[in-house]
């Protein structure tokens, strides 16, 4: 990893050469009303990583944020996500022109398939995937990846494609560690993002995480974060408050050692805070992950 200009977030570098901040902003259920301010401040302190999704209803705010910034589009890392009702290959390329259109962007950093929904569209996500594959060699979506995909989903997808992920963004917290998905991810170059990476708060209680944060004199959710980047994980906290969205970017002045990175990883319960990809298949009017 190298440093990102701002010197402080690391920079990871993808299977396609690409680099990708490894800390940003995730704009998930942040209604549209509050998206333009929150990602402003986002940008103001130094974030330079932002995370949205058709499905999120945002991604205009999003790119009115970035216009309004001052800061050149190439600066900042912007990544969508293809919504579940938009997996044949021509409504996928509708959607993604929508989604650029949105944006106000000829391009976008990071485009991935949201959800497998194995159970529909036959279980085929592979000519979905090769509809994303078009957008990269059209130079529209810089780099692809997917969201939510399980070891067997990413099997398909090597087996009938040359085109391996960048990115695997998938449920990852200290409830959730997900170690044996996140090494067959490492073991073929594909990035681990982690979302609801503070279990949408439910570790932050944790008296394990409130020792550790203690002793570091940092937030529970600092100690979390920074156990996801010292992990390699890709992290992308949500906050609306301005005070959370500047705590969340100070991780970079502190290290948790080999006992406070054990005590973390021995949460795990394999506990999910949202659906299981194996059966998940809403169309939903609603975000979800």
């Amino acid at each position: 990893m190298s440093k990102a200009g701002s010197g402080t977030v690391p920079m990871v570098t993808l299977n396609d050469g690409h680099q990708i901040p490894q800390l940003g902003f995730g704009v998930f259920q942040i209604p549209p009303e509050e998206t333009v301010e929150a990602t402003s401040r986002a940008l103001e302190i130094g974030y330079r990583h932002i995370d949205t999704a058709e499905m999120y209803g945002n991604e205009k705010e999003v790119g009115e944020a970035v216009a309004r910034s001052g800061l050149d589009r190439s600066e900042v890392f912007i990544t969508s996500k293809l919504n579940n009702g938009f997996h044949r290959p021509e409504d996928a390329r509708k959607a993604f022109d929508e989604t650029l259109g949105a944006l106000g962007s000829e391009y976008v950093d990071l485009f991935l398939i949201h959800w497998p929904l194995p159970t529909r569209y036959g279980g085929d996500f592979v000519s979905t995937w090769q509809a994303l594959i078009e957008f990269r060699d059209e130079g529209r979506a810089r780099s692809i990846g997917v969201s939510n995909f399980q070891r067997h989903h990413l099997d398909q997808l090597l087996l009938a494609t040359e085109t391996v992920p960048a990115v695997n963004q998938i449920e990852v917290h200290p409830y959730l560690v997900q170690d044996e998905l996140r090494a067959y991810d490492a073991d073929h170059r594909i990035a681990t993002e982690a979302w609801s990476p503070i279990a949408r708060g439910n570790v932050l209680g944790d008296p394990a995480v409130g020792s550790v944060a203690e002793r570091r004199g940092k937030s529970p959710a600092q100690v979390v974060l920074r156990w996801h980047i010292q992990r390699g994980d890709i992290v992308f906290p949500k906050s609306v408050t301005p005070s959370r969205i500047q705590e969340n970017f100070e991780l970079f002045d502190f290290e948790l050692d080999d006992a406070d990175m054990a005590a973390i990883s021995a949460l795990n319960r394999d506990e999910r805070t949202g659906p299981d990809p194996d059966t998940f298949d809403l169309i939903p009017d609603r975000a979800v992950g």
